[in-house]
């Protein structure tokens, strides 16, 4: 019941977003046409019931979900080939460069994490950002609230959800990862430069495992920051493994694969054990 309640705040948040930011609220002359301005944003029910009626095939599966006048969340579902009742894992794959939007930034799964859990029965979630970071309201919203519906109507273990994200959406997991520990198993932040989370200036823990992988050589956000971001959060008591990755820069993602493969091994042994 907490999760729904959190779910419906960020989704009411959003809605407020873009009622209160869209310039097609402004008075003018030239006013758009009524059924621009009129169209009813839809409830979370309404957004649930949509998402549950999704023809959802083995494969990938590339959706845009109406949310409120011409807002969609748009996401790509990869779904296993399942058999019977059996619960399976879910990988929600967040993109980098983020405040870029692209149409298809969320179609870009195939040299990192399709590879990475090549043999293991798994979903792989991977929505847009559409322009905004990761830790915008919205994006929160669209994220929580996606994850939420895919454990409702998919075979989904609720015990192994797994956020994993490369630069904006490395530091967008590890975002998740400290303020959604109820949604996550885990979180594994590649090419990351994550600003901490204080409350009342004191440094919070993440409560969930983290598998951390930085680029040695990168120059965006060099391999120092991250460690010394990752030693302060372990004095915290976070349980944080960092793996440096040798010879490697930031503009390089396909890259980081032997490094995220390894990453399911950490997920299967330790966390998942």
């Amino acid at each position: 019941m907490r999760n729904r309640q959190k779910a419906m705040l960020l989704f009411m948040a959003l809605i407020g977003c873009i009622l209160g930011c869209s310039d097609s609220f402004l008075d003018s002359e030239d006013a758009p046409a009524p059924e621009t301005i009129n169209f009813p944003p839809l409830t979370i029910e309404e957004i649930d019931r949509d998402f549950s009626e999704l023809t959802i095939n083995t494969g990938i599966n590339d959706f845009s979900l109406p949310i409120a006048n011409n807002q969609t969340w748009d996401f790509r579902l990869i779904a296993p080939e399942l058999n019977g009742d059996e619960l399976v894992p879910l990988f929600v794959n967040l993109h980098g460069g983020a405040l870029t939007p692209r149409d298809d930034a969320h179609k870009g799964t195939a040299c990192l994490i399709e590879p990475a859990i090549e043999g293991m029965k798994a979903y792989i979630l991977s929505p847009n950002a559409n322009g905004l970071l990761w830790y915008d309201v919205a994006n929160e919203s669209q994220v929580v609230n996606l994850v939420n519906f895919a454990i409702k109507h998919l075979k989904v273990d609720p015990k192994r959800v797994v956020v994993v994200g490369y630069s904006d959406g490395g530091n967008g997991s590890w975002f998740f990862s400290d303020t959604h520990p109820e949604l996550f198993s885990a979180g594994i932040p590649m090419a990351t430069a994550y600003g901490l989370r204080y409350e009342n200036g004191i440094l919070q823990k993440t409560e969930i495992p983290l598998y951390v992988i930085q680029g040695e050589l990168d120059t965006l956000f060099p391999y120092t920051n991250t460690e010394s971001a990752v030693e302060l959060s372990v004095a915290t008591g976070s349980d944080i493994t960092l793996i440096k990755a040798i010879g490697l820069g930031h503009s390089v993602p396909c890259e980081y694969l032997p490094y995220l493969k390894d990453a399911m091994v950490w997920l299967n042994d330790y966390v998942w054990q």
